[in-house]
């Protein structure tokens, strides 16, 4: 019934969430409308995890939604082998700080990060 999802996040800026996105994280682009200009929407993977960044105008002209992004109510995780690493390539890179790395339970090791939209991204590893 079903055959595939992705996380889309709203954005006010959708070539700073790129830059964030791509640039820093490495995510490959595999999707984006318009072609040529600044894009409404863009979808991303990173190892098959889907993620889309749609600016907040076309949520409320597609869907009739006002978007908030940066709401505190979820968090974007990604895994990476070294959370001490990602974390000074991440700060180094301008991204503000939420927490640095810190145990989080079940051998894992966390930092969490805002995105250029204010969202909640936490990088996390197995240490151990």
């Amino acid at each position: 019934m079903y055959s595939d999802a992705f996380v889309n996040l709203y954005t006010r800026d959708i070539e700073s969430g790129l830059r964030f996105y791509k640039g820093l994280l490495g995510f490959e682009e595999t999707f984006r409308t318009p072609k040529e200009g600044i894009p409404t929407h863009v979808e991303l993977s990173l190892k098959g995890f889907g993620l889309g960044l749609s600016g907040v105008e076309a949520a409320k002209r597609v869907h009739g939604v006002d978007a908030s992004p940066g709401s505190p109510a979820m968090a974007l995780v990604i895994w990476t082998d070294d959370v001490d690493k990602s974390f000074e390539h991440l700060a180094a890179a301008g991204t503000p700080v939420v927490q640095p790395p810190h145990p989080s339970g079940k051998h894992n090791r966390a930092a969490l990060f805002r995105d250029p939209d204010g969202s909640l991204v936490e990088i996390v590893a197995r240490v151990g």
